[in-house]
């Protein structure tokens, strides 16, 4: 496409060369003539002097005519830059139809346009909307809604009764619907709760490769609508997230608790069970949430040292009792009005 018409679908202003074709986009180190490049963070500016790029995404004050021929002005570049990804997006399409090696009950009601690929399975009862996509080998369990325009890629397992919304993505090997970890200790011997709930997903989210997301004990486990979800999460049963919250990579969030809305989780992050996290709460990565938390930013685990200053810092967290006992024994004698 032309850069003037890559400006109109990204919401940016052409200055320069609009007839320039663009093939594709690429970093500011590494674009060529026929590509974009973006600048969203200013500790990449100085590269605007070598770049080859064939024009850039970048802010207004950013624009320098005698370092860029060519320039596509935004108010906000990385957002921009989404959506030129979206033009240039090289996913490939799947056709719309139900293979000859697919296993679809023939109770199942499946709608217009869709897809469903190689080996999957669609149990009875199981609704899927028009122009989905199930990818090969996926799994869609007994009385499972699937929402219109929503792509399972490849080996995603829906279990019973679960409910996902329309134009959402879940990624490969993402299990949704497994039984949450409900036990009862009979002397010793474990004995099942069966999970009664569901899992309700709203619409547009995106659910990562090999994440889990549990159904309820009682209640539904609830993800609200244009919730993102990073690669191997584990979202426990009867946990409930607001809509628009983003959590990243390797956290693991305990039954019940309840996230708000527009909330960003850290990578790696642990979220006790039971708790409220209020709308709008930020997390940085690897904090372990204990207590419920109103509006703010957290942080909590302790930053890289060197093995001999931890060593000596292990010691020292040893000796707090001792040390805490001896100042409260002094504090003591200094307030003793007997001295």
């Amino acid at each position: 496409m032309t850069l003037s018409e890559l400006a109109e679908k990204i919401g940016a202003t052409v200055r320069g060369d609009g007839a320039l074709e663009i093939t594709g986009l690429a970093t500011l180190a590494n674009a060529g003539l026929h590509q974009v490049g973006f600048l969203a963070n200013e500790k990449y500016q100085s590269q605007l002097k070598t770049t080859k790029a064939g024009a850039v995404i970048l802010r207004a004050e950013h624009d320098d005519e005698t370092l860029l021929a060519n320039a596509l002005i935004s108010e906000n570049p990385y957002l921009s830059y989404a959506y030129a990804a979206q033009a240039f997006d090289k996913a490939p399409t799947q056709a719309a139809e139900i293979h000859p090696s697919a296993v679809v009950d023939p109770t199942a009601v499946i709608g217009v346009g869709v897809a469903i690929g190689p080996q999957s399975v669609v149990e009875a009862g199981a609704m899927i909307a028009d122009h989905a996509v199930i990818g090969a080998q996926c799994y869609v369990g007994q009385n499972a809604r699937i929402g219109q325009g929503t792509r399972l890629w490849p080996g995603v397992k829906i279990y019973y009764d679960v409910v996902v919304g329309e134009r959402c993505t879940l990624h490969a090997g993402a299990v949704i619907g497994a039984d949450g970890f409900g036990w009862a200790s009979d002397r010793g011997k474990w004995v099942k709760i069966p999970q009664l709930g569901r899992v309700v997903i709203g619409d547009d989210v995106e659910i990562g490769a090999n994440t889990t997301i549990d159904r309820g004990a009682l209640d539904d486990t609830i993800i609200g609508s244009n919730c993102i979800i990073d690669n191997l999460c584990m979202v426990a049963h009867n946990v409930q997230i607001g809509d628009g919250t983003a959590i990243a990579g390797q956290t693991g969030i305990a039954g019940s608790a309840h996230i708000g809305k527009h909330c960003l989780i850290g990578g790696a992050t642990g979220i006790n069970g039971h708790i409220t996290i209020a709308d709008g709460v930020q997390v940085h990565g690897m904090t372990m949430v204990t207590k419920n938390l109103e509006k703010g930013v957290y942080a909590s685990s302790l930053p890289v040292v060197d093995q001999t200053t931890w060593a000596k810092s292990g010691a020292r967290v040893r000796q707090l009792p001792e040390l805490f006992m001896r100042v409260r024994a002094l504090e003591k004698k200094l307030n003793d009005p007997n001295g």
